[in-house]
């Protein structure tokens, strides 16, 4: 009777026993088994090589296949031997050119980057000195204090605004470990909270159910059409729009009334930011001036001439002292709201190109500009140097918001997709296709980086980290330009160009 391996079922060449299970197998393939599990394949109990024993048998002589029994089918196996050896070396002489042409690539990628390293490093510090040698530019007006306060500096209240022109400052010593020791404090807070949402933060589910609670047409005018812009305060209690009729307006949720009318600029407003602290409003506007209002008195305060174009984007910094802006002069500009001074202004030589909007980093030290050619880009604020650049877009990029984490970036433009990037990886890691043909205006995460609103042809909520929308609001019947989230996620604000300010919540 012959001996059959229990593993393969076939005559064994070289059979052994286990005398663990009592049970033949061929030794290569025991020993590859007991190798790499160390117990014996019938009952699994523990085994060793060395106590396998050797079965004294015959030597078996396998029979030659029918195939290989004439001379013309020995022929033919060698034919297909020799046909598989050159198909493998084709195939090996392929990946071998691949793998030159990878290296050759990469060492060049290698020396171009060599070369814009030592370019950049050389203008950078043609820059530092030449921005040593510059005076830095009087002050010209410093904050007084109101009637009523008590050591609170704030804007003053004048009825001629003072008007500052380009002529960038200094970044003195004083304004760097202020803007550090922010950017410091804001990290430890963020630590601290660790990734834990706030218990009153709004669920998914009761956003999925949000309804409109208010619409409100009558804010702009009539015969020009549109809000452009909107932001809230900080208590979100009042909302701030800008819009296509030169005027910027502060409506109150609650009493659902007009609070400001501000009136100063020559063309559509552009952008607008409440500051989260003071009663002030910031505006920027197509007529390339950047206005500082007391919302109190609906008085300018300052008007900062910081661009020779169009003012396409401003973000206030986590200090709420300065104010980051860019326009379609290709130049970024830094400047003291409280002054009106442009402390920096920058662009990037190497590529002068419109920028479409600008935001700063949560934490203050970087930030984030779009531009004309669908291109991310990335500055350090104290060095004045672009760090990293994302391309990926195919159209002007519309809009960019960093979430509050400090880790992720959403950014749109005229391509109807959404990209978010990792600034921990400099790379894009989700892609968001929209419907064809959509337009998308604005982007904003919450306060707590949990959910992302998109404006545009409607407005669109998605739950962060899933990136899976979770709810559509098309109530607008034209292009919505501005979403805001209220405190915790309690209620979304939307504005566009059918001039309504909307309200979506819960319904009572």
């Amino acid at each position: 009777m012959a001996l059959v391996c229990s593993i393969s079922n076939e005559v064994p060449e070289e059979p052994v026993l286990s005398p663990v299970s009592n049970h033949v197998f061929e030794r290569r393939l025991v020993v590859k088994y007991i190798n790499d599990n160390g117990t014996d394949p019938i009952n699994g109990e523990a085994l060793s090589v060395d106590q396998l024993l050797e079965i004294k048998v015959s030597a078996v002589v396998k029979p030659r296949p029918p195939s290989a029994t004439s001379i013309p089918a020995i022929l033919k196996l060698l034919q297909d031997e020799w046909d598989a050896c050159m198909l493998h070396s084709f195939t090996l002489r392929q990946q071998l050119q691949t793998a030159r042409q990878e290296l050759s690539h990469a060492l060049y990628q290698h020396d171009a980057a060599c070369r814009v390293i030592a370019r950049l490093t050389k203008e950078v510090t043609a820059a530092r000195e030449a921005l040593a040698t510059l005076k830095p530019q009087a002050a010209g007006f410093a904050p007084t204090l109101r009637e009523g306060t008590e050591g609170v500096a704030t804007i003053p209240t004048r009825t001629d605004a003072m008007e500052t022109e380009i002529s960038p400052g200094e970044m003195t010593e004083e304004i760097l470990l202020k803007l550090q020791e922010t950017a410091a404090m804001l990290t430890a807070e963020r630590k601290k909270r660790g990734k834990k949402a706030p218990e009153d933060l709004n669920s998914a589910e009761n956003i999925s159910n949000f309804v409109q609670l208010s619409s409100h047409p009558g804010l702009h005018s009539a015969s020009v059409p549109g809000i452009l812009a909107l932001d809230l305060s900080g208590d979100s209690s009042r909302a701030l729009t800008g819009g296509a009729d030169k005027n910027a307006v502060v409506f109150h949720k609650e009493s659902e009334q007009v609070i400001a009318v501000l009136k100063g600029h020559t063309k559509k407003i552009s952008g607008v930011v409440y500051h989260p602290k003071e009663d002030v409003a910031i505006t920027s506007s197509a007529d390339a001036t950047i206005r500082v209002w007391a919302v109190g008195t609906s008085l300018c305060q300052q008007v900062v001439k910081a661009h020779d174009g169009p003012v396409t984007g401003i973000s206030l910094h986590p200090t709420g002292d300065y104010l980051l802006s860019a326009a379609n002069d290709e130049f970024w500009a830094f400047s003291d709201i409280k002054t009106g001074q442009v402390i920096s202004k920058a662009n990037d030589p190497t590529s002068p190109v419109a920028l479409t909007c600008a935001q700063f980093h949560p934490d203050g030290l970087i930030f984030g500009t779009g531009t004309a050619d669908s291109i991310i880009k990335i500055w350090d604020l104290k060095e004045r140097a672009n760090v990293a650049n994302f391309s990926g877009h195919s159209g002007p990029i519309t809009s960019i918001s960093f979430s509050e984490n400090g880790y992720y970036l959403a950014t749109a433009a005229n391509d109807a997709t959404l990209k978010l990037w990792d600034l921990r990886k400099l790379k894009n890691f989700k892609t968001i296709n929209l419907e064809e043909n959509y337009q998308v205006q604005y982007l904003t995460f919450d306060q707590t980086g949990t959910y992302l609103a998109v404006g545009g042809t409607d407005v669109q909520i998605y739950l962060c980290k899933q990136w899976n929308m979770i709810k559509q609001i098309t109530e607008h019947t034209g292009l919505v330009m501005g979403v805001k989230f209220g405190i915790n996620s309690s209620f979304l604000a939307s504005a566009g160009m059918d001039r309504h300010l909307k309200f979506f919540g819960l319904p009572a």
